[in-house]
């Protein structure tokens, strides 16, 4: 995919949400890892990891997100 005549390639994505998934749902988000993790206030976190084809592919997995409802906490690309 081009945009202003760059190519955009595929990146990796930390994308950390309030609430549990377990991993059955890694198919769903387009093969991402997931993990669990208590954060420092006591509240179950679910980071989903790996990665994304493109700003579209992104906006998809964020979509599913908002589809179950869940709190976003943080997106990070490059990690």
């Amino acid at each position: 995919m081009e945009c202003d005549g760059k190519r955009q390639q595929s990146a990796f994505y930390h994308i950390t949400v309030q609430g549990e998934l377990d991993a059955a749902w890694q198919d769903w988000f387009s093969g991402m890892t997931i993990a669990t993790e208590l954060g420092a206030d006591g509240v179950v976190m679910t980071i989903l990891k790996g990665s994304v084809a493109d700003q579209a592919a992104l906006r998809g997995i964020l979509n599913k997100v908002w589809d179950l409802n869940l709190t976003l906490v943080s997106v990070k690309r490059g990690l």
